[in-house]
């Protein structure tokens, strides 16, 4: 079993690193493999809604998002971590969770997956409902923690010093880990996730 962990920072070692790295020490723990990946500082194409990704499979752009994709196919949870700016998750992470669900949905289905913040102050618990959204929409089980999954700090020094959000990020690790075993082992034997029914309307009458 594989988790990816998403850094959607612009600082490839800063805050919300840290906080994955928790996470990530508790998943090796309990055996289950770990990738950390970084969104990267460069620019990012935001969906232009061409929906040409529906007849390739793939966003037109060219970029680390197809890469992505690629690799979540074949993982078996996500962890989702950003910084937050004016109480929202950074840009470029939505940018790319908006282009890699749209063109790739089927890759995150029924896959466990968290939401990681990091923050000086305040704006956490706004930014950890908008990542949740994409989780929810994709019939992914949302992993929690003992608390909300947040650490404070300016600097990754002082997210060391933040004991309680440590733990916190630990103990997603650990209910990650449990998660992704009670799946297996319901995979192994026989009992599959649903098979969802899917219809479109709008509010137009």
């Amino acid at each position: 079993m594989k988790v990816l962990l998403v850094n959607g920072s612009s600082r490839k070692k800063g805050c919300t690193n840290t906080a994955l790295c928790e996470v990530e020490r508790a998943l090796l723990e309990e055996g289950i493999q770990t990738e950390q990946f970084f969104i990267g500082n460069e620019a990012l194409p935001d969906c232009i809604a061409c929906h040409k990704c529906k007849e390739s499979g793939n966003c037109i752009f060219h970029d680390k998002v197809n890469a992505f994709v690629e690799m979540a196919k074949s993982a078996d949870g996500f962890v989702f971590g950003s910084p937050v700016y004016f109480a929202h998750p950074s840009g470029r992470l939505l940018t790319f969770m908006d282009r890699a669900f749209y063109s790739g949905g089927n890759a995150f289905a029924f896959k466990p997956a968290a939401a990681v913040l990091s923050a000086r102050r305040a704006g956490t618990t706004a930014s950890f409902d908008v990542i949740n959204k994409y989780f929810t929409i994709c019939s992914m089980p949302v992993v929690s923690s003992t608390y909300w999954n947040h650490v404070y700090g300016q600097q990754p020094q002082e997210v060391q010093t933040d004991k309680e959000g440590l733990m916190t990020m630990y103990n997603i690790g650990k209910n990650m880990a449990w998660m992704l075993k009670c799946i297996d082992f319901g995979k192994r034997n026989g009992l599959n996730h649903p098979e969802n029914q899917k219809v479109l309307t709008n509010f137009i009458r």
